[in-house]
């Protein structure tokens, strides 16, 4: 029986060797090397928030966030191909929006391609809205869509309603 509960924890130096044959296998044109993913979890939990999703032992997605002042920024999210449209992006962009709401940001950025129809709609899904275009920002020319989505005033800040 396969087992079906996602379970989401930090992602740590361990997890690389799977995240990394993740990376290659869905980005394979623009794949981050393994020193940019360690730059990344060097600076977590300061300013980064990486989380795998494992199902059973194995882990099967993994997401980043990148957050500063008021402003976040998914760095990166992906789900082995055979694991997609059963949850685990779901789970992983809640996640990161908990997150990015729990340090106090207004708004969470991100590029997505503009070849990706499917991770659009599911970015149009959470709220996320069209913002802008990056001419060519991927490796091989593909334009990047950038997107944003507004969580609201933080607590406290001038214009909030007591």
């Amino acid at each position: 029986m396969r087992q079906t509960e996602i379970v989401l924890r930090r992602m740590t130096h361990d997890d690389l060797p799977a995240v990394m044959d993740i990376e290659r296998t869905t980005f394979p044109a623009d794949a981050w090397s393994e020193a940019m993913m360690r730059g990344e979890l060097a600076d977590q939990p300061r300013t980064r928030h990486y989380v795998v999703a494992e199902l059973g032992d194995r882990v099967v997605g993994y997401a980043g966030l990148a957050a500063a002042g008021d402003q976040a920024d998914v760095q990166t999210i992906a789900v082995l191909a055979d694991h997609r449209r059963a949850g685990v992006g779901t789970a992983l962009m809640n996640e990161l929006l908990t997150e990015a709401a729990r340090r106090g940001a207004v708004s969470v950025f991100l590029e997505v391609r503009a070849d990706n129809p499917p991770a659009q709609a599911m970015y149009e899904r959470f709220g996320f809205r069209r913002l802008g275009l990056r001419r060519r920002y991927y490796e091989d020319g593909t334009d990047a869509i950038t997107m944003v989505k507004d969580l609201g005033p933080r607590h406290g800040d001038p214009g909030d309603e007591a």
